[in-house]
């Protein structure tokens, strides 16, 4: 069932009206240059699993902050050993209805920037190419002392050579990558830089890290070139994504939501449209081609 919202911000120039559909085919026919921000619920009908659940709350145990990532060598030896399980279904993951359908807006010249919160490379692989990673990508691997970068099917292949007893095991699908691991880690091998012998941490964001200076200042240029912007599949609770829709907001420009849950910016917004991104995103597609 879908549930429509609306709520004035400032002199917004849209005034929805109709069905969810109906108002967002509203919105993006007024608009020439259109910011679409997404979350993970872009990315579960893919198999992938979110953090939160519809209230905003954590669904599990909150994952692995920098601080703990980068001080403790146990941290790390637990956090790859849960990962390189739970590398095996995040790799075999494909895009889904939502990538597709914002792929296929922007190649119809509908979407100017895509900013995604997810770090699983399912936009670009669905055709999508004007986007900025926020919080990075989970393909690629960095080391912390010299800062070579490695691809992350070179490092999987390194750690599955050292612990053959973990390339068998399975587990949970866990956010990200991160896998439900009941068996003892204690004795998993972690690889480290090939070049300097740093430790080595996944090209993302952790909780906890900054997001990098130069992609924050790229996503508020795009933002702020735009007329609108789109957020799909985010509870906006994380400040690295929130900051947009109040950026947003203090500019008047006109904020639509598409998400299943809370989110951080009920009642600030133009428009709430609450049903699965993908079923949302695929009827504006057709709509907008009608």
């Amino acid at each position: 069932m879908t549930s429509v919202t609306e709520a004035g911000i400032g002199a917004a120039p849209v005034a929805p009206a109709g069905t969810g559909i109906e108002a967002l085919v509203r919105l993006l026919r007024h608009s020439r240059r259109l910011v679409v921000l997404t979350g993970a619920g872009c990315s579960t009908e893919s198999g992938i699993p979110d953090y939160r659940d519809r209230h905003g709350l954590w669904k599990c145990t909150p994952p692995m902050q920098y601080q703990e990532f980068i001080g403790s060598s146990a941290a790390r030896q637990r956090y790859w050993a849960r990962a390189c399980v739970g590398w095996r279904h995040l790799r075999a993951a494909l895009p889904g209805r939502a990538h597709l359908a914002l792929a296929r807006l922007e190649r119809a010249g509908q979407v100017e920037c895509l900013i995604t919160q997810n770090v699983d490379g399912l936009h670009q692989r669905a055709g999508s190419r004007l986007v900025i990673d926020l919080h990075g990508r989970i393909d690629a691997v960095q080391c912390l002392q010299c800062r070579r970068s490695f691809s992350r099917a070179a490092v999987q292949a390194r750690l599955e050579q050292l612990n053959p007893r973990f390339s068998r095991l399975d587990a949970a699908r866990a956010p990200d990558g991160d896998a439900l691991l009941e068996a003892h880690s204690d004795d998993f091998r972690v690889v480290d830089c090939e070049h300097c012998a740093g430790a080595l941490k996944p090209a993302v964001v952790f909780f906890g890290e900054a997001v990098p200076a130069d992609t924050v200042t790229r996503a508020y240029a795009a933002l702020d070139r735009a007329d609108a912007l789109l957020v799909v599949g985010s509870s906006l609770m994380v400040y690295s994504g929130y900051r947009f829709v109040r950026r947003a907001c203090e500019r008047g420009l006109p904020v639509a939501l598409v998400n299943l849950g809370v989110t951080r910016a009920d009642g600030q917004v133009l428009l709430k449209v609450e049903d699965s991104c993908g079923a949302v995103l695929e009827g504006l597609v057709g709509s907008l081609a009608a």
